[in-house]
Formats: structure tokens, C-alpha cells, sequence
């Protein structure tokens, strides 16, 4: 199987929309800013450096400094913070919910690919600097999307109680998860690396959020991952005007509502509320909404009025939070960003969003597709190898390679379309003579040829059937093989957990990764380990 890698557009997996965005079809051009080439990091940077606010920079710093203040930090994550303060840096940034155990391993290659850009764009653009940011969802509040992850076809779940922001979530409770957990993963010396790292990261941090950075460090701090946890009075007090500038004209509503309608040929992402910022408290986390004069906090008998609430924001910036649609203006208004990596739903919603940047007068960032990755191991390979299938083939849809496969093995045609062919002909001739002779004859001829065609086709179904039967050892090898690949017949990255592989891999899981990916190339990679 020599080919390694597939076009995102070719995979099959991606919407229509990312297929045009990648193939940078000139309709969407009004609605992103540079596309994601090395070379256009010059001009983002030149764009970014005129227009963000330095001043923020100081905040930005003390803020890393005091969330990274109780555990270990590598060398070069510490200095990268300090490289903070100085204007010729720049982050390069991608988000990601606290899901439990970091969830779906697309976690990994959502980090990978954005330390590996910041590496590439050293050697590109060596006087300045770029660090890689991984931003926790921390105020996110949909504790059901979270609160697993799946290990080996198992899903290991976290059953507790959540309706504020996920990162203020207590993590007490978790010992009985660890157990289970402990109990699936044995006792080799990778398990035993694995247990220790849940342990140390779940049953020692006191919340969600802590917890999740602590994790997110331990995997990636060598290669100098900066995680930041935007809940913080002192950050969203640069976001006051904009959160302002929502409650009391509606901005984001209006330019998002004009981008969807130019998204008019594609199935929209997100769609926009009237107000796009929550009000949120320790256990609360609900929609802001306006009515006769008045600010209410959606299912609670929280009410302000407007003098109220822009005092409140003022004093309490921390007590709002963004939603999907503000969260990345208050990302880019904090952080020096160049480019936002994430996946194609991700991206999706981004390109709704630069005309509500420009109302505000913030640079809308580049915006990258991250990596995506299928692991095989060399037996998986021999499999695919033996059974003579591609990884084209592989990334079909199952009843699509199924009905391919049969095809090839079959000693004989199964495609009648020789005959259908010669029908046609053969109807061509009669509906001629029934020209010439009585029109009236051309509404016989007509029922008689669907009612031929029909039937071959039906035989060519049940001739396909029969042989589906006869090579049902053959076709079952394929099934399982694409089973244990795409597990649930879905992608490995948005099934599997990173320690199912770090269980045989170990720590060369994700130095091999660091390796093999390159962001700016738009393939889906196969790995094979």
C-alpha cells in the first residue's frame, strides 16, 4: 500500500464547504482573510502587528504566569511565555473542550499541528518569534459532549452533575472511574505510565480546568505548548467594549445574519443569537437576553437594566462569558494570533464570522484545517496488503467498498451495462420507426424499454446479491478490517483515545506524530505504527 496520505477533498469525510474553502473557490474569498500558505503569513503578520493592542500583552503574561504558578514547566514553555511580552511574537492557536482524558484523539493532532506550524514559520520568518497556544473551553457548559472518552470499543463515563461552566467542574468523585479505567488498561509498564497519568491529573487538581492543563502539559510541554484558560476577570477586562458593544447594538446578530446568506449553497454551522454573551456564576451559565428595556438571564429571575448591567460589566467583566460566535473575537483580542487551527465544523463556523470582525475593526485570522490522521499497525497494513485494497478503497463508505470489492473478485461481469447499452440501442430504433409509421406507438414503446431496463437492473442486483453470498468469507475479512479502522464507521480521530495507542507505542506515540505531520498540506495521513 504505497500511498500514504489522502487529499482532504478525496477522503470523503469532509463537507462541501471545506472542499471549496481548500480548493479556494473565489465565491467564499469575501469570507476569510489570508488563505493558509507560508507565504501569506507575511501579510497576517504585518496585518496583526498594526492592528492588535500591545498593551494587552502585559495582562496576557501575568495571567500565563499565575495559571502556571502550582505545576512544572518545561524550559521552553516558560520562555515562550515571556516571549509574550514582546511585539515581534506571535501565537499560532487552536481550541479544544476539556473533554475527560482529552476525548477523541484528534485532541493530539489539533496541538501537533499547530507546534509544528510555529516551527515552520521560525524558519520562514526567523526574526520573529511564535508560540503555540492551546485554548481550554473552559466556560463551555455542555458537561454531556465531555464527560467520557472510549477505550478499546468501551466507553469509560464520568456520571456527575454540571450546569455552570465545565472548567470550574469539581473532578472529586473521579476515583471510581480510575478503577475502571485501571482495571481495563493492566499492568504493563505503558498502563501503568497511563494510570499515573490520570491519576495525577484528575485526583490531584481540584477542578476541570486545572486538571485538563495539567494534562495537556504533560504530554506537550517539550515541545513548548502555552494553555491558557481565558475565565479571567483580569483578561476580559480588554473584552469590555466588545461585550458592551454586543448588549447594547447587536453587532455580531447583524453581520453574521449577512455572512449565512452568502452561505446560502452550504449547510450553515452556527447560527446567531440576538445577543451572543452569557451571564455565568460558579453553577450558572445561561443566555443574556433583551426585552422591553430590560437585560434578562434566561431560566433564572435575573433581570438588569441597562445602566445596571454596563456597571456590572465594568466591574465584573468575568460574570459574562462569550458564546460560539463571540468566543474567538475575545480570543483575538487577547491573544497576538495569526492563524486558528481546527477541524472542518470548526472552520465552518469561522468563515461566518469575518464580517462581524470587520465591523469591530479586529484582524480576522487565518484559518487552518488541522491534521487529520489514520494509525495502522503493520498487521492492519498486511491485512489490507493480502486482500488487495487500497486505502482508497478503505476510506469508501462500507456498503460503497462492499459492492467495489465483489466487483473485483468476481470471476465474471457483474455490470450489465453492455446490455443496457444494446437496449437502448435497440429502443433508439423502435422509437424511429415510431415516428414514421404511428406516433401514437411511441407511448408503447416507451413502457416497454423502462420496464426492460428495470428488469436488468434488478437482475444485476440480485447477480450482485449472489455473489455477495458466495464471497461472503472474502468480503467479511474487508468489513472486519475497515471495522477495526474506522471504528463505529466513523473516523479512528472522533472514535478512539490516545491511550489506546500510547498503550503499544508508549512515549514514541507523540514524537512520531511531531514527525510525520505537516499542517499547511491538506492530507489526511496514514501513520503507520
Amino acid at each position: 500500500m504505497p500511498t500514504d496520505c489522502i487529499s482532504f477533498q478525496s477522503s470523503g469525510y469532509f463537507s462541501k464547504l471545506m472542499q471549496d474553502y481548500l480548493d479556494q473557490k473565489p465565491e467564499l474569498k469575501p469570507l476569510y482573510n489570508n488563505f493558509p500558505t507560508l507565504e501569506n503569513f507575511e501579510k497576517q503578520i504585518a496585518e496583526k502587528s498594526a492592528n492588535f493592542d500591545h498593551n494587552n500583552r502585559a495582562v496576557l503574561v501575568d495571567t500565563l504566569q499565575k495559571q502556571y504558578q502550582n505545576i512544572e514547566v518545561s524550559d521552553l514553555t516558560r520562555q515562550n511565555i515571556s516571549l509574550l511580552a514582546l511585539e515581534n511574537t506571535f501565537t499560532i492557536t487552536t481550541g479544544h473542550q476539556l473533554n475527560l482524558f482529552s476525548g477523541p484523539l484528534y485532541f493530539l493532532y489539533k496541538i501537533i499541528s499547530t507546534i509544528n506550524l510555529t516551527k515552520e514559520l521560525k524558519s520562514k520568518y526567523p526574526s520573529y518569534n511564535f508560540v503555540p497556544v492551546y485554548w481550554m473551553a473552559t466556560e463551555d457548559h455542555d458537561f454531556e459532549e465531555i464527560n467520557y472518552f472510549n477505550f478499546k470499543g468501551k466507553k469509560i463515563r464520568w456520571n456527575a452533575e454540571s450546569t455552570g461552566p465545565v472548567g470550574r467542574l469539581a473532578t472529586d468523585g473521579l476515583e471510581d472511574l480510575f478503577e475502571v479505567y485501571s482495571k481495563e488498561l493492566g499492568s504493563s509498564t505503558n498502563a501503568n505510565a497511563l494510570k499515573k497519568l490520570f491519576e495525577d491529573a484528575y485526583l490531584k487538581h481540584e477542578n476541570l480546568a486545572v486538571a485538563t492543563r495539567y494534562l495537556a502539559n504533560s504530554l506537550f510541554a517539550n515541545y513548548g505548548l502555552v494553555i491558557i484558560d481565558a475565565d479571567s476577570a483580569d483578561l476580559k477586562r480588554a473584552f469590555i467594549p466588545f461585550a458592551k458593544e454586543e448588549l447594547q447594538n447587536q453587532t455580531s446578530y447583524k453581520a453574521v445574519q449577512k455572512s449565512i446568506e452568502e452561505l446560502a449553497d452550504y449547510t450553515v454551522q452556527v447560527n446567531p443569537r440576538e445577543i451572543n454573551l452569557f451571564y455565568i456564576e460558579d453553577k450558572l451559565r445561561e443566555r443574556i437576553i433583551f426585552e422591553n428595556d430590560k437585560y434578562f438571564v434566561n431560566n433564572t429571575k435575573i433581570s438588569f437594566l441597562k445602566d445596571e448591567i454596563f456597571k456590572l460589566l465594568e466591574s465584573n467583566p468575568e460574570k459574562f462569558s462569550p458564546n460560539v460566535i463571540m468566543r474567538p473575537l475575545y480570543q483575538e483580542i487577547i491573544l497576538p494570533n495569526l492563524c486558528y487551527i481546527g477541524g472542518g465544523g470548526e472552520i465552518a463556523y469561522w468563515l461566518e464570522l469575518k464580517a462581524f470582525f470587520e465591523a469591530v475593526n479586529i484582524t480576522f485570522p487565518i484559518l487552518l484545517v488541522r491534521n487529520s490522521v489514520l494509525l495502522a499497525t503493520e498487521k492492519q497494513v498486511k491485512k489490507a496488503d493480502n486482500l488487495g485494497l487500497t486505502w482508497k478503497d478503505l476510506f469508501s463508505k462500507s456498503e460503497n467498498l462492499i459492492n467495489s470489492i465483489t466487483h473485483k473478485l468476481s470471476p465474471f461481469p457483474i455490470d450489465l451495462t453492455e446490455q443496457k447499452e444494446a437496449l437502448e440501442k435497440q429502443f433508439a430504433y423502435l422509437f424511429e420507426l415510431a415516428e414514421k409509421t404511428d406516433k401514437s406507438f411511441s407511448g408503447a414503446v416507451k413502457a416497454q424499454e423502462v420496464k426492460q431496463k428495470k428488469g436488468l437492473e434488478n437482475l444485476e442486483k440480485r447477480l450482485l446479491k449472489a455473489q455477495k453470498r458466495k464471497l461472503q468469507d472474502q468480503l467479511q475479512r474487508v468489513t472486519d478490517l475497515q471495522c477495526e479502522l474506522f471504528p463505529n464507521y466513523s473516523l479512528q480521530e472522533r472514535q478512539s483515545n490516545f491511550s489506546e495507542f500510547y498503550l503499544e507505542n508508549g512515549d514514541q506515540l507523540i514524537p512520531l506524530l511531531i514527525q510525520k505531520l505537516k499542517p499547511l498540506e491538506h492530507n489526511f495521513v496514514i501513520i503507520i505504527i
